[in-house]
């Protein structure tokens, strides 16, 4: 059985921290696979999300000129852009990847890694993930970084320095929900920076879960961007992002095997 702690937060004084900069939104969002920038625009708006991430190997943010740019319909004044590293499979790439979202954004260090291991998969590469991630300490980035359901791996990553770390629900784009939640309550209770659930989560009822495990926030795209209606869906995600958060801090009843009765068995009349 899972049992949970109360802490002091409120719905009204909760925030996300990230880079010491505070979000009112736990909830992260991507910007691929939607049918268009309109839609793309649309659906975030509705997520209520203020960190969005963008691929920088696959979005243009300004490194093709004369090409639809991303950042004319999330522009970073409003948003918090988080650039990351999709598709990179070896530390060169990764880092390389980082140094050019940096340029493009006037200095931003701001940056999710992620360096996979398997096409099929999608799984990270764990000891790539942890030289790359160190490179990029080094060279002054505040890294979220993307990693598997290990607790061990997660400490690392958080002694090397980086600022957040992503644990796998499930594969990326798979909707399997959280498949090894006994991992992520382990990493949640020994880590010291925010961590957010990356990858796997279908629906909303995945993202409440979480939550309720006590992450600090979820970031999703496909389950969002493949849904039938991706606008209902991000605001259905919202919701489930504030409910599951309210849950954790409220602190849930404890389970148990047998009935107990809601209404007093004391003073009864007859």
């Amino acid at each position: 059985m899972i049992e949970f702690e109360m802490t002091d937060s409120t719905p009204d004084t909760d925030t996300l921290v990230v880079a010491g900069r505070p979000y009112r939104s736990r909830l992260l969002v991507g910007t691929g696979k939607y049918r268009d920038l309109e839609q793309t625009r649309l659906a975030i708006e509705a997520s209520g999300a203020e960190i969005v991430t963008i691929a920088v190997r696959r979005t243009n943010m300004g490194q093709n000129p004369g090409e639809p740019n991303i950042l004319d319909v999330l522009p970073p004044e409003r948003y918090t852009i988080l650039p990351n590293t999709a598709g990179c499979y070896d530390v060169d790439t990764a880092v390389r990847t980082c140094r050019l979202a940096r340029e493009l954004l006037d200095g931003h260090n701001l940056v999710k890694l992620e360096v996979l291991g398997d096409e099929r998969t999608l799984f990270p590469d764990v000891v790539a993930t942890l030289q790359a991630a160190e490179i990029l300490v080094k060279d002054g980035f505040d890294v979220m970084v993307y990693t598997n359901d290990d607790p061990i791996v997660a400490k690392r990553l958080e002694e090397i320095g980086c600022i957040a770390v992503m644990p796998l629900a499930a594969p990326i784009g798979s909707g399997l929900g959280i498949r090894n939640p006994l991992n992520i309550r382990t990493i949640v209770e020994n880590a010291r920076v925010p961590i957010l659930v990356d990858a796997g989560v279908g629906t909303a009822s995945d993202a409440a879960v979480a939550m309720e495990l006590g992450c600090d926030g979820v970031l999703m795209n496909t389950a969002i961007a493949a849904a039938r209606d991706p606008i209902l869906m991000a605001g259905a995600m919202r919701k489930a992002i504030e409910a599951g958060r309210e849950a954790y801090l409220a602190g849930r009843m404890p389970a148990k095997r047998f009935a107990s009765a809601s209404s007093p068995i004391e003073g009864l009349f007859f």
